[in-house]
């Protein structure tokens, strides 16, 4: 190169490079990489440009910009994560945990989402404290048309990466949409004292089924862990009234129970004594069937012998009556034909009769005669017969 090139000047100057020879330079080198001719240089005996290997500036600077952008497309997705792959806005794939790579931009993204990650939604109430209520979610209605106010939480997580990706945009909002729906479904079944009481865990139950059938209808890819009711109570301005009602309702529940135990304590005992009376009435009945039918049989054997010997047979029959009254009979008869003073009293049954009716009358007999004499009495004019042993003693 001479002195007499331009360029010389140019490249012997000490100073800052000049912006629009290298821009010159840039378009030069592309064109001869891609075998374009640079302007002015159309002349007969000009040589055909040689074509050199981009090994210059520009060359560099796109391959440098070639590997940057094939870099880009590596990422890491950690454990617990997934990886979901959109080419130009379509889903391809799900990438597991570990280094993985994708086209890089424009051509494919990927959305890193945490599917062990659990997410909690508050209905009304804010801040893990249910004294900050928010009364527009929290106040239902029960199916005997009271009002109740209730107030839980929802916890979940993802389970379908590309339904979440592609179906879901605010996923806390719609799981505090759907929780509201269905708990108002729910509790609108079911009686206030069963939502208040006994039934709370059977209502976050079935909240629970109820929000999982319908954010799958959706396809929203997310998976209900839980539904705890933190709160279940009337509202404020009636809780006064309230009270008294479940007061009065426990007292009802007790005189119940009271009346309750005391119906188990006297009907089984009015059911035994029915069943001893029933079964004491069929004994008599079978006594009394059976002494008739005794009697019967003896009185028709004592119709025969009394067919062969009347006279004997009264006598006897007479004989047999007397001797089983007089025989229990605490009097004393006292036969006025045989003419003799001297009285026979059985005082050693007297006495056995006395002890029985002193134990049988208790207490209350005690201003009664105890002693034998003061138990016997005659009376002449009921005197008829006495046994031929009594007048052979009477006579001695």
């Amino acid at each position: 190169m001479s002195l007499n090139d331009p360029q010389w000047g140019k490249r012997g100057r000490t100073g800052p490079p000049d912006l629009d020879e290298i821009w010159r330079n840039v378009n030069r080198r592309v064109n001869e990489l891609f075998g374009r001719k640079e302007p002015g240089d159309s002349g007969e005996g000009a040589p055909p440009p040689r074509r050199q290997l981009p090994l210059g500036g520009a060359g560099l600077l796109v391959a440098l910009v070639v590997v940057v952008w094939l870099v880009s497309g590596s990422y890491i997705v950690d454990e617990g994560r997934r990886g979901v792959v959109t080419r130009f806005g379509k889903y391809t794939e799900t990438t597991t945990p570990g280094l993985r790579w994708h086209l890089p931009f424009p051509i494919e993204s990927v959305e890193v989402i945490d599917f062990s990650q659990v997410r909690t939604v508050e209905i009304g109430y804010r801040n893990s404290n249910p004294k900050n209520k928010i009364a527009k979610e929290s106040l239902m209605l029960t199916d005997d048309e009271n009002i109740i106010d209730i107030q839980f939480a929802v916890q979940y997580n993802v389970k379908s990466g590309p339904e979440y990706v592609f179906n879901t945009r605010r996923p806390d909002d719609i799981v505090a949409q759907v929780a509201a729906t269905a708990m108002s479904e729910v509790v609108g079944r079911s009686q206030m004292d069963f939502a208040l009481y006994e039934g709370r865990a059977q209502i976050a139950t079935e909240t629970e089924k109820l929000m999982q059938a319908m954010l799958d209808r959706y396809g929203t890819g997310i998976y209900i862990q839980r539904v705890t009711l933190q709160n279940a109570q009337p509202p404020e301005q009636v809780q006064a009234a309230f009270d008294d009602a479940v007061k009065a309702s426990q007292d009802r529940e007790r005189q119940k129970n009271e009346g309750q135990a005391y119906a188990n304590d006297v009907v089984p005992r009015a059911r035994g004594m029915a069943s001893r009376l029933l079964q004491e009435a069929e004994a008599y009945l079978a006594s009394v069937v059976q002494k008739a039918e005794g009697d019967a049989s003896r009185f028709k054997q004592v119709l025969v012998e009394y067919a062969k010997a009347p006279e004997v047979t009264r006598q006897r029959l007479y004989l047999d009556m007397m001797q089983s009254v007089l025989g229990n009979s605490s009097k004393v008869l006292v036969d006025q034909r045989a003419g003799s003073n001297l009285l026979y009293l059985p005082l050693d049954q007297l006495i056995r009769q006395n002890q029985a009716v002193g134990a049988a009358a208790g207490a209350g007999d005690a201003g009664r005669p105890s002693t034998p004499e003061a138990a016997v009495s005659v009376d002449p004019s009921r005197a008829r017969e006495l046994p031929r042993e009594r007048d052979r003693g009477a006579s001695r």
